[in-house]
């Protein structure tokens, strides 16, 4: 049961749209913010609506073991055994019931239960009808967490096994506090671009197009979206004004420190969102081959190149240890940014607390090692190579270096200046935490090649 199945084409209201995007995550089939964005723009829906469906989706999967221990709580019928779209119903509205105190508990009820006819049967509905019904009329009280890690975790619905690893690390307040933090929606972050003026200058005209944003405190060329209809943020963004990007993935860029004419690379590219602030740090002078393995990812890098104005990034469909091949004399400075577990992100992409196990830990970092250690050999003598991912695990952080260093004494960490990263205290590289910098978690460490 609970196969994804076929979705609707065009979701006809807000609810619909986060059923489709509830369903499809719960299937495993990409990530929400991802799956919002494309649905919302298929959809075609009013602003209101879309902030609506934003709201029901993300704040649904942020409070899932929350819903899901209320829900037990009242259904004869365990959630794993209901269809996906029945279950994502079940706590999309058992979320307005707990948490949304402007949506009344008729219509939250009402319709939760039209969706249940509409993409069920009337068992289904009735089922929905009945367990919503008890969650509004005797609501549990989720029990407070009473300093212990199956009470945080609960209460502020994360996983166990992870909540208790961040207890172990630092101490139950901190731990509460960077849970909070995670079901918190961050700011709406984007990069002014450069290439197209001062960062007050591309401010002010995207404030033209009724986009009014406030500066970042902390990256000259970040800002906070303050106000922007949903049509305003588009037209920005397609103008090549704006891309969306976290104040923390700015500042690992910023440590890169490309200059202009120099030859950076970005050893796994992705769609690009680094190597396009790293062309801008230099000028649209020089060269930044944008490395990757996955061929759509390659052809959003180029699609982003063209939106901004941005001519020397080479996107090339290569693996790390292919580098020198197209770069026999090394680059300037190489950034790995690897492919993690990305539970520093949960603010962004909730579902992600769900979907990884301990386990995976140990074969991330095993990957991650062996990307920096083959990227390592396009760096050229004096040059720089710079390791992060936005994950908060010493595993995949400070192990992943030291065990680089310990193997390659030709490299020798860099010092990370400035006071916004916490240090990390025996070992390479820095962390950012969202509960105490407000940006996505990353980790980030520097080795300098030996001349």
């Amino acid at each position: 049961m609970g196969g994804p199945g076929p979705a609707p084409e065009i979701p006809r209201s807000a609810r619909e749209a986060a059923l489709e995007v509830l369903h499809r995550v719960d299937a495993g089939q990409a990530f929400s913010g991802v799956l919002l964005r494309r649905v919302l723009e298929r959809a075609g829906l009013p602003a209101a609506d879309e902030a609506l469906a934003a709201e029901l989706t993300l704040g649904t999967l942020r409070h899932r073991a929350e819903v899901d221990w209320a829900l037990s709580h009242v259904s004869h019928t365990p959630l794993d055994d209901l269809p996906s779209r029945i279950r994502a119903v079940l706590r999309m509205g058992a979320y307005q019931l707990m948490f949304l105190d402007r949506i009344p508990a008729s219509a939250a009820c009402s319709q939760a239960v039209e969706l249940a006819k509409r993409f069920g049967h009337r068992g289904t509905a009735r089922l929905v009808n009945a367990v919503l019904r008890r969650v509004a009329a005797a609501p549990d009280v989720i029990p407070a967490d009473a300093s212990t890690p199956e009470g945080i975790a609960l209460r502020h619905s994360h996983p166990l096994w992870l909540v208790r690893r961040w207890v172990d690390r630092f101490g139950v307040d901190e731990a509460r506090a960077l849970c909070r933090t995670n079901n918190v929606t961050p700011p709406a972050s984007v990069r002014l671009n450069t290439l197209r003026g001062t960062p007050a200058s591309v401010a002010a005209a995207i404030e033209a197009l009724g986009v009014v944003t406030a500066p970042s405190m902390l990256a000259p060329e970040g800002a906070h979206i303050v106000q922007a209809s949903p049509h305003a943020r588009r037209a920005a963004y397609a103008e090549g004004w704006v891309s969306p990007q976290d104040e923390g993935s700015m500042l690992v860029s910023r440590l890169v420190a490309p200059r202009p004419g120099e030859t950076i690379v970005d050893a796994c590219a992705g769609s690009g969102g680094k190597a396009m602030h790293l062309a801008a740090l230099m000028e649209n002078r020089g060269r930044v081959v944008a490395a990757d393995i996955v061929p759509a990812k390659l052809a959003a890098n180029a699609r982003h190149a063209k939106r901004l104005g941005v001519t020397i990034v080479e996107p090339r469909l290569l693996a790390a240890r292919s580098l020198t091949d197209v770069l026999p004399a090394g680059a300037d400075r190489v950034l790995v940014d690897a492919p993690c577990s990305g539970l520093g992100v949960l603010r962004r992409r909730p579902e992600i607390r769900w979907r990884i196990q301990p386990e995976q830990l140990r074969t991330l970092a095993a990957r991650q090692r062996g990307i920096m250690e083959d990227a390592s050999a396009a760096v050229r003598p004096g040059g720089l190579l710079v390791f992060s991912v936005c994950t908060l695990e010493p595993e995949e952080g400070p192990a992943v270096v030291s065990e680089f260093l310990d193997a390659h004494p030709e490299f020798d960490p860099e010092p990370i200046e400035g006071a916004v990263f916490a240090r990390v205290p025996r070992g390479p590289g820095a962390f950012l935490y969202p509960h105490l910098h407000g940006t996505d978690g990353f980790f980030v460490a520097m080795c300098r090649r030996r001349l």
